[in-house]
Protein backbone atom coordinates (compact mmCIF):
# COMPACT_ATOMS: atom_id res chain seq x y z
CA UNK A 1 0.00 0.00 0.00
CA UNK A 2 2.86 2.37 0.83
CA UNK A 3 4.22 1.95 -2.71
CA UNK A 4 0.90 3.17 -4.11
CA UNK A 5 0.85 6.30 -1.93
CA UNK A 6 4.35 7.65 -2.57
CA UNK A 7 2.87 10.77 -4.14
CA UNK A 8 1.10 11.95 -0.97
CA UNK A 9 4.05 13.69 0.75
CA UNK A 10 4.61 16.04 -2.22
CA UNK A 11 0.95 16.97 -2.31
CA UNK A 12 0.69 17.44 1.45
CA UNK A 13 3.71 19.75 1.32
CA UNK A 14 1.92 21.73 -1.41
CA UNK A 15 -1.14 22.05 0.85
CA UNK A 16 1.07 23.27 3.71
CA UNK A 17 2.57 25.90 1.40
CA UNK A 18 -0.93 27.01 0.34
CA UNK A 19 -1.88 27.34 4.03
CA UNK A 20 1.24 29.33 4.89
CA UNK A 21 0.67 31.71 1.98
CA UNK A 22 -3.11 32.18 2.07
CA UNK A 23 -4.01 32.18 5.79
CA UNK A 24 -2.08 35.38 6.61
CA UNK A 25 -3.66 37.10 3.60
CA UNK A 26 -7.16 36.01 4.67
CA UNK A 27 -6.43 36.99 8.27
CA UNK A 28 -5.22 40.43 7.21
CA UNK A 29 -8.08 41.00 4.78
CA UNK A 30 -11.09 39.60 6.67
CA UNK A 31 -9.88 38.63 10.13
CA UNK A 32 -10.47 35.31 11.83
CA UNK A 33 -13.56 34.49 9.81
CA UNK A 34 -11.68 34.80 6.53
CA UNK A 35 -8.82 32.69 7.86
CA UNK A 36 -11.28 30.06 9.12
CA UNK A 37 -12.92 29.91 5.69
CA UNK A 38 -9.51 29.58 4.06
CA UNK A 39 -8.48 26.75 6.37
CA UNK A 40 -11.84 25.03 5.90
CA UNK A 41 -11.51 25.07 2.12
CA UNK A 42 -7.96 23.74 2.14
CA UNK A 43 -8.86 21.07 4.71
CA UNK A 44 -11.86 19.98 2.62
CA UNK A 45 -9.74 19.53 -0.50
CA UNK A 46 -6.89 17.82 1.37
CA UNK A 47 -9.20 15.41 3.14
CA UNK A 48 -11.08 14.54 -0.03
CA UNK A 49 -7.93 13.84 -2.05
CA UNK A 50 -6.29 11.82 0.73
CA UNK A 51 -9.41 9.68 1.21
CA UNK A 52 -9.79 9.07 -2.52
CA UNK A 53 -6.06 8.20 -2.77
CA UNK A 54 -6.47 5.67 0.04
CA UNK A 55 -9.56 4.12 -1.55
CA UNK A 56 -7.92 3.89 -4.97
CA UNK A 57 -4.69 2.44 -3.53
CA UNK A 58 -6.64 -0.15 -1.55
CA UNK A 59 -8.67 -1.11 -4.63
CA UNK A 60 -5.52 -1.38 -6.74
CA UNK A 61 -4.03 -3.69 -4.12
CA UNK A 62 -7.09 -5.90 -3.55
CA UNK A 63 -9.21 -5.88 -6.73
CA UNK A 64 -7.38 -4.30 -9.63
CA UNK A 65 -10.16 -5.24 -12.07
CA UNK A 66 -12.47 -2.83 -10.20
CA UNK A 67 -10.03 0.07 -10.22
CA UNK A 68 -11.69 2.20 -12.91
CA UNK A 69 -15.28 1.94 -11.61
CA UNK A 70 -14.19 2.48 -8.01
CA UNK A 71 -12.03 5.48 -8.96
CA UNK A 72 -14.83 7.03 -10.99
CA UNK A 73 -17.37 6.43 -8.20
CA UNK A 74 -14.95 7.85 -5.63
CA UNK A 75 -14.49 11.06 -7.62
CA UNK A 76 -18.22 11.34 -8.30
CA UNK A 77 -19.02 11.02 -4.59
CA UNK A 78 -16.17 13.36 -3.64
CA UNK A 79 -17.21 16.17 -5.98
CA UNK A 80 -20.85 15.74 -4.97
CA UNK A 81 -19.96 16.03 -1.28
CA UNK A 82 -17.78 19.10 -1.87
CA UNK A 83 -20.62 20.69 -3.82
CA UNK A 84 -23.12 19.87 -1.08
CA UNK A 85 -20.77 21.25 1.58
CA UNK A 86 -20.39 24.50 -0.35
CA UNK A 87 -24.15 24.67 -0.95
CA UNK A 88 -24.88 24.07 2.74
CA UNK A 89 -22.39 26.76 3.71
CA UNK A 90 -24.01 29.14 1.22
CA UNK A 91 -27.30 28.92 3.11
CA UNK A 92 -25.71 29.99 6.40
CA UNK A 93 -24.63 33.50 5.34
CA UNK A 94 -21.22 32.69 6.83
CA UNK A 95 -18.72 35.48 6.17
CA UNK A 96 -15.88 33.00 5.57
CA UNK A 97 -17.57 31.45 2.53
CA UNK A 98 -15.80 33.58 -0.11
CA UNK A 99 -12.42 32.58 1.29
CA UNK A 100 -13.54 28.96 1.46
CA UNK A 101 -14.51 29.03 -2.21
CA UNK A 102 -11.27 30.66 -3.30
CA UNK A 103 -9.16 28.32 -1.19
CA UNK A 104 -10.92 25.25 -2.63
CA UNK A 105 -9.96 26.43 -6.13
CA UNK A 106 -6.38 27.30 -5.13
CA UNK A 107 -5.93 24.04 -3.20
CA UNK A 108 -7.19 21.91 -6.11
CA UNK A 109 -4.81 23.67 -8.51
CA UNK A 110 -1.91 23.29 -6.07
CA UNK A 111 -2.70 19.60 -5.44
CA UNK A 112 -2.93 18.81 -9.14
CA UNK A 113 0.25 20.74 -9.91
CA UNK A 114 2.16 18.94 -7.15
CA UNK A 115 0.84 15.62 -8.42
CA UNK A 116 1.82 16.42 -12.02
CA UNK A 117 5.34 17.45 -10.95
CA UNK A 118 5.67 14.27 -8.87
CA UNK A 119 4.58 12.10 -11.81
CA UNK A 120 6.94 13.95 -14.16
CA UNK A 121 9.90 13.31 -11.84
CA UNK A 122 8.98 9.79 -10.68
CA UNK A 123 10.82 6.84 -12.05
CA UNK A 124 7.87 4.56 -12.66
CA UNK A 125 8.71 1.29 -14.41
CA UNK A 126 6.45 0.14 -17.22
CA UNK A 127 6.47 -3.44 -15.93
CA UNK A 128 6.72 -4.97 -12.48
CA UNK A 129 10.33 -5.61 -11.60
Amino acid sequence: MRKRLQHLPAELIAMAIVLVVTVPIALWRDGGTGAAGDVAGIALVTLSYVVSSLIIAWTDLRARHLLLPVAMATYLVKFTLIGLAMWAALGTDWAGLPWMGVSVIVAVIAWMTAHAVWVWRAKIPYVDI
